[in-house]
């Protein structure tokens, strides 16, 4: 992402100016950021992890909201648009409006070159400011790889890492199981961007890496 204009907007001129765009842009500490678009790859495994939990989730008291979906980070400040964005119970909205989330359940991020770093660093630690979010997904798309955070009673995260098609992702906050196989679903691996197992040898330098089968 890129700094948008460098004159900085309160976060209602913000708001006013984000209703009215035909791109989205992310909103923090004053400044504006505009998003870049979505490869076919990033399409195709965001719609299939959407239509994964809508389905598991039918007919309980969560909703399931793509891209579109607006939230708020509201202990620093950040605007910006999950991948896919799960809330159960109670949906908590900034105005009346009703295109801001304030509680988040599940926060799902499909990486790409530009947003690596930042989905798995700096954007992370605003989504841990989040009382409501319990669990936090990672999904690579230049290979099978998913980096699955789940907050512990204590506060900390647990991290789970799934790098092969046959792997399955269990979210016990929402009794859900999705596979990668369904992640994956239609994906062409020559057309994905990124470094192939980039992610994984980080997390095997790091001694942090287990695949459960």
């Amino acid at each position: 992402m890129q700094a948008k204009r460098k004159s900085y907007l309160t976060p209602e001129e913000y708001l006013a100016l984000e209703r009215q765009a035909a791109t989205k842009s992310e909103y923090f500490n004053g400044e504006v950021y505009a998003m870049s678009g979505a490869t076919r790859v990033h399409n195709i495994i965001a719609t299939n992890v959407t239509a994964a939990f809508v389905t598991q989730l039918k007919g309980r008291r969560c909703e399931v909201y793509a891209s579109d979906m607006r939230v708020k980070v509201q202990p620093t400040g950040l605007y910006t648009y999950p991948d896919v964005v799960i809330v159960c119970g109670e949906v908590q909205l900034e105005d009346q409006r009703q295109d801001t989330l304030l509680n988040p359940t599940v926060l799902i991020e499909v990486l790409s070159p530009s947003t690596d770093d930042y989905d798995r660093g700096t954007k992370f630690a605003h989504y841990r400011t989040l009382e409501s979010v319990s669990d936090y997904l990672v999904v690579a798309q230049a290979e099978p790889l998913v980096e699955h955070y789940q907050r512990q009673p204590d506060n900390r995260w647990l991290l789970t890492t799934y790098a092969t098609l046959d792997a399955v992702v269990t979210v016990p906050s929402l009794g859900c199981d999705l596979s990668l196989a369904e992640i994956y679903d239609k994906v062409d691996w020559s057309e994905a961007e990124g470094r192939p197992r980039r992610l994984r040898r980080v997390k095997e330098e790091a001694g942090a890496y287990n695949s459960p089968r």
